[in-house]
Protein backbone atom coordinates (compact mmCIF):
# COMPACT_ATOMS: atom_id res chain seq x y z
CA UNK A 1 0.00 0.00 0.00
CA UNK A 2 1.73 3.37 -1.44
CA UNK A 3 2.08 6.32 0.59
CA UNK A 4 -0.97 7.74 -1.35
CA UNK A 5 -2.91 4.92 -1.12
CA UNK A 6 -3.88 5.68 2.56
CA UNK A 7 -6.87 7.99 2.79
CA UNK A 8 -8.93 8.53 6.05
CA UNK A 9 -10.91 11.57 5.00
CA UNK A 10 -13.34 11.62 2.23
CA UNK A 11 -16.18 13.79 1.61
CA UNK A 12 -19.01 12.84 -0.78
CA UNK A 13 -22.38 13.97 -1.90
CA UNK A 14 -25.32 11.37 -1.09
CA UNK A 15 -28.40 11.78 -2.62
CA UNK A 16 -31.36 9.69 -1.56
CA UNK A 17 -34.25 8.84 -4.09
CA UNK A 18 -37.56 10.57 -4.07
CA UNK A 19 -40.81 8.38 -3.18
CA UNK A 20 -43.10 7.27 -6.12
CA UNK A 21 -46.41 9.46 -6.46
CA UNK A 22 -49.60 7.63 -5.77
CA UNK A 23 -52.12 6.69 -8.57
CA UNK A 24 -55.47 8.42 -8.77
CA UNK A 25 -56.71 5.71 -10.62
CA UNK A 26 -61.20 4.14 -10.87
CA UNK A 27 -61.44 0.79 -11.66
CA UNK A 28 -62.92 0.24 -15.11
CA UNK A 29 -63.81 -2.85 -16.07
CA UNK A 30 -66.79 -4.07 -18.90
CA UNK A 31 -69.56 -4.32 -16.57
CA UNK A 32 -68.56 -1.76 -14.24
CA UNK A 33 -67.64 1.20 -15.60
CA UNK A 34 -68.00 3.28 -12.73
CA UNK A 35 -66.12 1.74 -10.12
CA UNK A 36 -64.17 3.60 -6.83
CA UNK A 37 -60.32 4.42 -6.69
CA UNK A 38 -58.43 1.74 -6.49
CA UNK A 39 -54.89 4.12 -6.80
CA UNK A 40 -51.93 2.22 -5.32
CA UNK A 41 -49.21 3.84 -3.75
CA UNK A 42 -45.82 4.79 -4.87
CA UNK A 43 -42.43 3.12 -3.75
CA UNK A 44 -40.40 4.30 -1.16
CA UNK A 45 -37.52 6.44 -2.73
CA UNK A 46 -33.94 4.30 -1.86
CA UNK A 47 -31.46 5.36 0.60
CA UNK A 48 -27.77 5.64 0.72
CA UNK A 49 -26.92 3.67 3.67
CA UNK A 50 -22.73 3.07 5.02
CA UNK A 51 -21.70 -0.41 5.81
CA UNK A 52 -18.48 -1.79 7.62
CA UNK A 53 -16.36 -4.05 5.54
CA UNK A 54 -13.54 -5.74 7.72
CA UNK A 55 -11.76 -6.20 4.93
CA UNK A 56 -11.18 -2.55 4.00
CA UNK A 57 -8.19 -0.34 5.68
CA UNK A 58 -8.67 3.14 3.62
CA UNK A 59 -11.30 5.38 1.77
CA UNK A 60 -9.21 5.04 -1.35
CA UNK A 61 -12.02 3.58 -3.28
CA UNK A 62 -14.47 6.58 -2.29
CA UNK A 63 -11.91 9.49 -3.05
CA UNK A 64 -13.16 10.00 -6.88
CA UNK A 65 -16.38 8.90 -6.19
CA UNK A 66 -17.93 12.36 -4.93
CA UNK A 67 -21.59 11.62 -6.09
CA UNK A 68 -23.98 8.77 -4.20
CA UNK A 69 -27.35 8.72 -5.76
CA UNK A 70 -29.88 5.91 -4.54
CA UNK A 71 -32.65 4.95 -7.19
CA UNK A 72 -35.72 6.49 -7.23
CA UNK A 73 -39.46 4.85 -6.32
CA UNK A 74 -42.03 4.10 -8.88
CA UNK A 75 -45.04 5.21 -9.40
CA UNK A 76 -48.11 3.67 -7.84
CA UNK A 77 -50.75 1.47 -10.05
CA UNK A 78 -54.04 0.19 -10.97
CA UNK A 79 -55.27 -2.33 -8.87
CA UNK A 80 -53.83 -0.70 -5.36
CA UNK A 81 -50.52 -2.29 -6.88
CA UNK A 82 -47.56 -0.61 -5.38
CA UNK A 83 -44.94 1.22 -7.31
CA UNK A 84 -41.45 -0.37 -6.66
CA UNK A 85 -39.31 0.75 -4.46
CA UNK A 86 -36.04 3.28 -5.18
CA UNK A 87 -32.90 1.14 -5.39
CA UNK A 88 -30.65 1.24 -2.02
CA UNK A 89 -27.41 1.96 -2.33
CA UNK A 90 -24.59 1.23 0.48
CA UNK A 91 -20.91 2.56 0.74
CA UNK A 92 -18.83 0.41 2.16
CA UNK A 93 -16.19 1.28 4.40
CA UNK A 94 -13.56 0.81 6.43
CA UNK A 95 -14.29 -0.04 10.52
CA UNK A 96 -13.61 2.75 12.61
CA UNK A 97 -15.12 5.11 10.28
CA UNK A 98 -17.25 8.07 11.29
CA UNK A 99 -19.85 9.78 9.29
CA UNK A 100 -20.37 13.48 10.12
CA UNK A 101 -22.75 16.25 8.30
CA UNK A 102 -20.46 18.51 6.60
CA UNK A 103 -22.49 21.69 7.41
CA UNK A 104 -22.71 20.91 11.06
CA UNK A 105 -20.21 18.30 12.01
CA UNK A 106 -22.68 16.83 14.07
CA UNK A 107 -21.78 12.99 14.09
CA UNK A 108 -23.82 11.07 12.23
CA UNK A 109 -23.07 7.21 13.49
CA UNK A 110 -19.81 5.23 13.93
CA UNK A 111 -19.10 2.39 12.31
CA UNK A 112 -17.76 -0.47 14.51
CA UNK A 113 -18.73 -4.06 13.05
CA UNK A 114 -18.15 -6.03 9.95
CA UNK A 115 -21.63 -5.14 8.36
CA UNK A 116 -23.02 -2.99 10.34
CA UNK A 117 -25.33 -0.72 8.68
CA UNK A 118 -26.51 3.20 9.14
CA UNK A 119 -29.38 5.09 6.57
CA UNK A 120 -26.58 8.55 5.82
CA UNK A 121 -29.85 9.77 3.75
CA UNK A 122 -33.05 8.39 3.88
CA UNK A 123 -35.56 7.98 0.60
CA UNK A 124 -38.57 9.70 0.33
CA UNK A 125 -41.64 8.10 1.14
CA UNK A 126 -43.50 6.76 -1.50
CA UNK A 127 -47.30 8.74 -1.80
CA UNK A 128 -50.81 6.99 -1.28
CA UNK A 129 -53.07 6.69 -3.44
CA UNK A 130 -56.65 7.60 -4.51
CA UNK A 131 -57.99 4.59 -2.72
CA UNK A 132 -57.11 5.66 0.86
CA UNK A 133 -58.61 8.70 0.85
CA UNK A 134 -62.08 7.34 0.02
CA UNK A 135 -64.99 8.18 2.79
CA UNK A 136 -68.43 8.11 3.22
CA UNK A 137 -68.68 11.76 2.34
CA UNK A 138 -66.11 11.43 -0.69
CA UNK A 139 -66.61 7.94 -2.48
CA UNK A 140 -64.34 9.19 -5.95
CA UNK A 141 -61.51 10.84 -5.03
CA UNK A 142 -59.72 12.56 -7.61
CA UNK A 143 -56.48 13.21 -6.16
CA UNK A 144 -53.61 10.47 -5.05
CA UNK A 145 -50.63 12.08 -3.00
CA UNK A 146 -47.05 13.14 -4.51
CA UNK A 147 -43.93 11.27 -3.34
CA UNK A 148 -41.49 12.88 -0.91
CA UNK A 149 -38.70 14.59 -2.61
CA UNK A 150 -35.55 13.19 -2.46
CA UNK A 151 -32.30 14.40 0.02
CA UNK A 152 -29.29 15.44 -0.87
CA UNK A 153 -26.55 16.17 1.91
CA UNK A 154 -22.97 16.43 1.80
CA UNK A 155 -21.44 13.89 4.12
CA UNK A 156 -17.83 13.53 5.65
CA UNK A 157 -16.11 10.10 6.41
CA UNK A 158 -13.28 10.04 8.51
CA UNK A 159 -11.43 6.61 9.46
CA UNK A 160 -10.02 6.30 12.88
CA UNK A 161 -7.77 3.16 13.00
CA UNK A 162 -8.44 0.52 15.11
CA UNK A 163 -5.93 -0.91 17.34
CA UNK A 164 -5.02 -2.34 20.75
CA UNK A 165 -1.74 -0.08 20.80
CA UNK A 166 -1.20 3.38 19.48
CA UNK A 167 3.07 4.12 19.01
CA UNK A 168 3.21 8.01 20.04
CA UNK A 169 6.67 10.05 19.47
CA UNK A 170 8.46 12.39 17.51
CA UNK A 171 9.75 11.78 13.90
CA UNK A 172 12.56 9.40 13.72
CA UNK A 173 11.77 8.27 17.30
CA UNK A 174 11.98 4.22 15.88
CA UNK A 175 8.56 3.87 15.63
CA UNK A 176 8.75 2.46 12.34
CA UNK A 177 11.41 0.26 13.01
CA UNK A 178 9.62 -1.34 16.17
CA UNK A 179 6.79 -1.98 14.18
CA UNK A 180 8.93 -3.89 11.54
CA UNK A 181 10.83 -5.75 14.27
CA UNK A 182 7.82 -6.93 16.58
CA UNK A 183 5.14 -7.58 13.66
CA UNK A 184 4.97 -8.13 9.83
CA UNK A 185 4.33 -4.75 8.88
CA UNK A 186 6.54 -3.39 5.78
CA UNK A 187 6.60 0.22 7.00
CA UNK A 188 8.74 2.40 4.92
CA UNK A 189 11.93 3.47 7.01
CA UNK A 190 14.20 6.32 6.36
CA UNK A 191 16.56 8.37 8.76
CA UNK A 192 14.78 11.85 8.64
CA UNK A 193 11.80 13.15 10.19
CA UNK A 194 8.22 12.10 9.06
CA UNK A 195 9.02 9.45 7.12
CA UNK A 196 5.56 8.04 7.95
CA UNK A 197 3.65 9.95 6.45
CA UNK A 198 0.78 7.80 7.03
CA UNK A 199 -0.56 5.01 9.83
CA UNK A 200 1.05 1.34 9.62
CA UNK A 201 -0.82 -1.48 11.23
CA UNK A 202 0.98 -4.35 12.51
CA UNK A 203 -0.59 -7.42 13.92
CA UNK A 204 2.17 -8.86 16.56
CA UNK A 205 2.04 -12.37 17.63
CA UNK A 206 2.06 -13.21 21.38
CA UNK A 207 2.74 -16.37 23.55
CA UNK A 208 0.37 -19.04 22.63
CA UNK A 209 -0.89 -18.10 19.52
CA UNK A 210 -2.26 -14.68 20.94
CA UNK A 211 -1.88 -11.23 19.17
CA UNK A 212 -2.69 -7.80 19.37
CA UNK A 213 -2.48 -4.90 16.70
CA UNK A 214 -0.38 -1.79 16.92
CA UNK A 215 -0.67 1.62 14.83
CA UNK A 216 2.27 3.33 14.40
CA UNK A 217 1.11 6.79 13.85
CA UNK A 218 3.02 9.64 12.28
CA UNK A 219 5.54 11.55 14.78
CA UNK A 220 3.99 14.33 15.89
CA UNK A 221 6.03 17.36 16.55
CA UNK A 222 5.54 20.58 19.34
CA UNK A 223 2.12 22.31 18.40
CA UNK A 224 0.66 19.53 16.60
CA UNK A 225 -2.83 20.25 18.64
CA UNK A 226 -2.90 23.67 16.73
CA UNK A 227 -2.27 21.98 13.10
CA UNK A 228 1.64 22.32 12.64
CA UNK A 229 3.32 20.08 10.79
CA UNK A 230 1.14 16.37 9.98
CA UNK A 231 -0.20 16.46 13.28
CA UNK A 232 -3.86 16.74 13.69
CA UNK A 233 -4.74 14.85 10.98
CA UNK A 234 -3.35 12.21 12.35
CA UNK A 235 -3.77 12.75 15.98
CA UNK A 236 -7.42 11.23 15.58
CA UNK A 237 -6.18 7.52 15.11
CA UNK A 238 -4.77 8.12 18.77
CA UNK A 239 -8.44 8.23 19.71
CA UNK A 240 -8.82 4.83 19.16
CA UNK A 241 -6.21 2.67 21.07
CA UNK A 242 -6.54 1.56 24.70
CA UNK A 243 -2.79 1.88 25.33
CA UNK A 244 -0.50 4.60 24.18
CA UNK A 245 2.93 3.50 24.40
CA UNK A 246 5.31 6.17 24.29
CA UNK A 247 8.69 6.02 22.19
CA UNK A 248 11.55 8.46 23.38
CA UNK A 249 14.90 7.62 22.19
CA UNK A 250 17.93 7.55 24.34
CA UNK A 251 20.09 9.63 22.54
CA UNK A 252 17.18 12.59 23.12
CA UNK A 253 18.56 15.60 24.99
CA UNK A 254 16.24 15.21 27.76
CA UNK A 255 14.11 11.98 27.78
CA UNK A 256 11.69 12.66 30.80
CA UNK A 257 11.48 16.57 28.93
CA UNK A 258 10.48 15.13 25.50
CA UNK A 259 7.91 12.57 27.20
CA UNK A 260 5.90 15.35 28.94
CA UNK A 261 6.16 17.66 25.57
CA UNK A 262 4.39 14.42 23.45
CA UNK A 263 1.90 14.00 26.75
CA UNK A 264 0.84 17.61 26.70
CA UNK A 265 0.43 17.42 23.07
CA UNK A 266 -2.29 15.22 23.36
CA UNK A 267 -3.88 16.75 26.05
CA UNK A 268 -4.45 20.11 24.48
CA UNK A 269 -5.79 18.07 21.34
CA UNK A 270 -8.44 15.77 23.92
CA UNK A 271 -7.68 15.92 27.48
CA UNK A 272 -9.72 12.42 27.58
CA UNK A 273 -6.11 10.87 26.15
CA UNK A 274 -4.91 11.02 29.32
CA UNK A 275 -7.21 8.25 30.93
CA UNK A 276 -5.51 5.42 28.88
CA UNK A 277 -3.25 3.68 29.29
CA UNK A 278 0.49 4.65 29.01
CA UNK A 279 3.76 2.79 29.06
CA UNK A 280 7.14 4.28 27.36
CA UNK A 281 10.24 2.72 25.95
CA UNK A 282 13.47 3.92 25.76
CA UNK A 283 14.63 3.28 22.04
CA UNK A 284 17.61 3.07 20.69
CA UNK A 285 19.14 2.02 23.98
CA UNK A 286 21.72 -0.49 22.51
CA UNK A 287 23.56 2.96 22.30
CA UNK A 288 23.75 3.27 26.37
CA UNK A 289 26.25 1.96 28.28
CA UNK A 290 25.38 0.59 32.02
CA UNK A 291 26.32 3.72 33.73
CA UNK A 292 24.28 5.91 31.40
CA UNK A 293 21.50 3.81 31.79
CA UNK A 294 21.28 3.94 35.93
CA UNK A 295 21.59 7.83 35.07
CA UNK A 296 18.14 7.27 33.10
CA UNK A 297 16.21 4.93 35.53
CA UNK A 298 17.40 7.62 38.21
CA UNK A 299 14.87 10.30 36.27
CA UNK A 300 12.36 7.67 36.18
CA UNK A 301 9.27 7.18 36.12
CA UNK A 302 5.37 7.34 37.31
CA UNK A 303 4.76 5.02 34.45
CA UNK A 304 5.80 1.57 33.32
CA UNK A 305 8.69 1.69 31.27
CA UNK A 306 11.48 -0.42 29.49
CA UNK A 307 14.24 -0.12 27.73
CA UNK A 308 14.22 -1.32 24.03
CA UNK A 309 16.61 -1.77 20.85
CA UNK A 310 15.44 -2.84 17.83
CA UNK A 311 18.42 -3.36 16.14
CA UNK A 312 19.61 -5.90 18.79
CA UNK A 313 16.17 -6.98 20.08
CA UNK A 314 17.11 -5.92 23.38
CA UNK A 315 13.41 -5.64 25.77
CA UNK A 316 11.52 -6.47 22.71
CA UNK A 317 10.30 -9.39 25.10
CA UNK A 318 9.71 -7.52 28.17
CA UNK A 319 8.08 -4.68 25.92
CA UNK A 320 5.43 -7.64 24.51
CA UNK A 321 4.87 -8.82 28.07
CA UNK A 322 3.76 -5.28 29.44
CA UNK A 323 1.11 -4.55 26.79
CA UNK A 324 0.00 -7.90 26.85
CA UNK A 325 -0.22 -7.49 30.76
CA UNK A 326 -1.99 -4.19 30.20
CA UNK A 327 -4.27 -5.09 27.45
CA UNK A 328 -5.97 -7.82 29.81
CA UNK A 329 -5.74 -5.85 33.09
CA UNK A 330 -9.50 -4.97 32.76
CA UNK A 331 -10.48 -8.43 32.02
CA UNK A 332 -8.39 -10.23 35.18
Amino acid sequence: MGISNFVDYVKISCRSGRGGAGSAHFRREKFIPKGGPDGGDGGRGGNVIIKGNDQLWTLLHLRYTKHIKAGHGESGGLQRSTGADGADVFVEVPLGTIAKHAETGEVICEITENNQTHILVKGGRGGLGNDHFKSSTNQAPRYAQPGEPLQEEWIILELKLLADVGLVGFPNAGKSTLLSVVSAAKPEIADYPFTTLRPNLGIVSYRNEKSFVIADIPGIIEGAHEGKGLGLRFLRHIERNSILLFLVPADSKDIKKEFYILLNELKQYNPELLDKSRLLAITKSDLLDEELTQEIKKEFFDIPYVFISSLTNKGLTKLKDLIWKELTSDFE
